[in-house]
């Protein structure tokens, strides 16, 4: 009789392979109130390594690190019209507190363009004062009624950079230097997700924003999913907040503003990108365990080697977990390491030590074959660094070969609605086209420029809508 699976084929029920993944490999749990979750250790440790690189591209950039509060006074997001429209569904407003009923409502944090320019308006008072270039890791709560864990869920952890400016160039830059070095460059070269850069139409731009730029990469079953954001503020905060600076010249000028941010929703990106029947699979560049070094047996000769396989790995760079969990069979501890998508597994028992060698079992390529002991540490670097670039290989693969080049709004849904992409011209499908394509489920995910780039302009001469659906 054949042995159920692990995890529900990703085939059979994509949704449901996606929920057995987080479950099994330990990632999170949902929490008690309805769409919060709980993450577990393993699923933090993703994000830590997340924010490690993030937070380290981001103070490359000129940013510094900062904290604002929770609560934030209902008033302020009243003050920028569109703003407070485009959040108002999503608000959690606290009336009470203390016992009493509160004087003015205050709301749960849901992004904090009120609050900082609340803050700008008093630290900023020459030109001497800019650039400001804020970031902030934090929670934020949006009123989620779909919820699904790491992807959409009503509490959630991100990073949001505030910026502002003395001119709109200097803003506009700004936000295509976070959007393309920041962003994209973390996303390519250490999660190994291919990623569409692009603009969003006028509806699916930012609450306030004037210009939003998205970067856009293709899951394992051909729905897009949005993996982060950077915003054209103009000056619509700094006119709400009287956010202004004293020019050289001697003139009160607005600032020019930027946000821009990343969340925990990358977890998602990050199963729902690489992950495959047998569990994730973590990108070398990113695993917080790179590889993990099993006792087959609990003989001693076995652990002692294993502990100095892991010392020597430590030692040369990699980050490196011993399995000495000998009372617990070794099948189950080697499932256990495949469904965390641990990129490597080195396997010690006594046969090996007769002969020098260690299994070398790799998750992301595939295949097991013994390898010399002292080889290892040579070894390992290039086999994660190819391992790293299969990833992303696979990930662009996906993404070229089911993007449709379409012609009419009705082969664009049709390309969407089996499981793929589509690009049109924008000009073929404009706004009312695109509220055709909402009535199917299908967004507009960002237009592009003919040769791929990001537009300048929502109407620029042969830009390209990549159009989907999408979590």
């Amino acid at each position: 009789m054949a042995k159920a699976p692990v995890l529900t084929p990703r085939a059979d029920d994509f949704p449901r392979w996606y929920q057995d993944l987080i479950s099994k490999a330990e990632l999170a749990d949902n929490g008690p109130v309805r769409g919060t979750m709980v993450i577990r250790p393993y699923g933090y440790g993703l994000w830590e390594r997340m924010q490690q690189e993030m937070d380290a591209r981001i103070k490359e950039a000129g940013a510094q690190n900062a904290y604002f509060p929770l609560f934030i006074p209902q008033s302020y997001l009243t003050k920028e019209a569109e703003h407070v429209e485009g959040f108002a569904p999503e608000l959690a407003v606290v009336t009470h507190a203390g016992g009493k009923e509160l004087e003015e409502p205050v709301v749960v944090r849901p992004t904090s363009e009120t609050i900082v320019n609340d803050y700008f308006s008093k630290w900023v008072q020459s030109y001497r004062d800019l650039p400001l270039l804020i970031n902030q890791w934090a929670n934020v709560v949006r009123w989620e009624m779909r919820p699904r864990v790491f992807l959409r869920t009503t509490e959630f952890l991100w990073q949001e950079g505030h910026t502002a400016h003395a001119t709109y160039e200097e803003a506009r830059d700004h936000a295509a230097h976070i959007h393309e070095k920041v962003y994209a460059d973390f996303m390519v070269n250490v999660l190994g997700i291919d990623v569409v850069l692009g603009r969003k139409t006028p509806s699916e731009r930012f609450a306030g924003a004037v210009n939003t730029l998205t970067l856009e990469a293709m899951m394992g079953d051909g729905k897009a999913l949005q993996m982060g954001t950077s915003h054209e503020l103009g000056q619509n905060f700094a006119k709400a907040f009287n956010t202004r600076y004293l020019s050289r010249d001697g003139r009160q000028e607005l600032v020019w503003q930027t946000s821009w941010g990343s969340s925990t929703r990358m977890v998602g990106g990050l199963i729902m990108s690489h992950g495959d029947d047998s569990g994730l699979r973590v990108p070398p560049r990113l695993a917080p365990v790179q590889a993990v070094v099993l006792a087959i047996k609990g003989d001693n000769a076995v652990l002692a080697k294993v502990h100095e396989i892991g010392d020597r790995l430590k030692a040369a760079g990699v980050r490196v977990r011993v399995d000495d969990r000998t009372d617990t069979p070794f099948g189950r501890r080697a499932v256990d390491w495949e469904l965390k998508g641990v990129p490597v597994r080195i396997e010690v028992g006594p046969r090996d030590l007769e002969n020098g060698t260690a299994m070398l079992a790799r998750r992301i390529h595939g295949g097991k074959e013994p390898v010399a002991i002292d080889s290892l540490v040579r070894l390992l670097p290039s086999v994660l660094e190819e391992d790293q670039a299969l990833l992303l290989a696979q990930s662009r693969e996906r993404r070229v070969s089911r993007t449709s080049e379409v012609s009419t709004i009705g082969e664009a849904i049709e390309a969407a609605v089996a499981g793929g992409w589509a690009r049109i011209p924008w000009a073929t499908l404009g706004e009312e086209g695109e509220a055709e394509l909402a009535a199917h489920a299908v967004t507009v995910r960002c237009l592009v420029a003919e040769d791929g780039s990001v537009p300048g302009s929502d109407d620029a001469p042969g830009n390209v809508a990549v159009v989907a659906r999408a979590y």
